[in-house]
């Protein structure tokens, strides 16, 4: 499986951002789709995740309320939904692919990464 996130940016304090992932290769075994992601000099944070078949999500406690995870099925897409940014959310922001069943918030049981995609979020 690839993943190619895509959407980052310099944003102020308030706004929204939308992340995006494309997946392809052998998609058919995916079950969950992740995002986290890393401030400088901070480890990997799980932010979410979505069943990639049902669509059901959790989310980390920073993101509740603010972000919204969601997938086009069809098109292999997974999408970040930012709202309401705060600085604290300046990080590289990546998507992930765990084929394993059963839902994880470690960054360790993911087995596909994209690459990153940069969020700034200035005050």
């Amino acid at each position: 499986v690839q993943l190619q996130a895509s959407g980052g940016g310099l944003v102020q304090a308030g706004d929204s951002l939308r992340l995006s992932c494309a997946a392809s290769g052998r998609t058919f075994g995916l079950k969950y789709m992740g995002w986290f992601r890393q401030a400088p000099g901070k480890e990997r944070e799980f932010v979410g995740c979505i069943t990639w078949i049902g669509g059901t999500t959790d989310y980390a406690d920073p993101a509740k309320g603010r972000f919204t995870i969601s997938r086009d099925y069809v098109k292999n897409m997974v999408y970040l939904q930012m709202n309401s940014l705060k600085p604290e959310d300046t990080a590289v922001y990546y998507c992930a692919a765990r084929m394993r069943v059963g839902s994880s918030s470690r960054f360790d049981e993911y087995d596909y990464w994209g690459q990153g995609t940069e969020v700034t979020v200035s005050s």
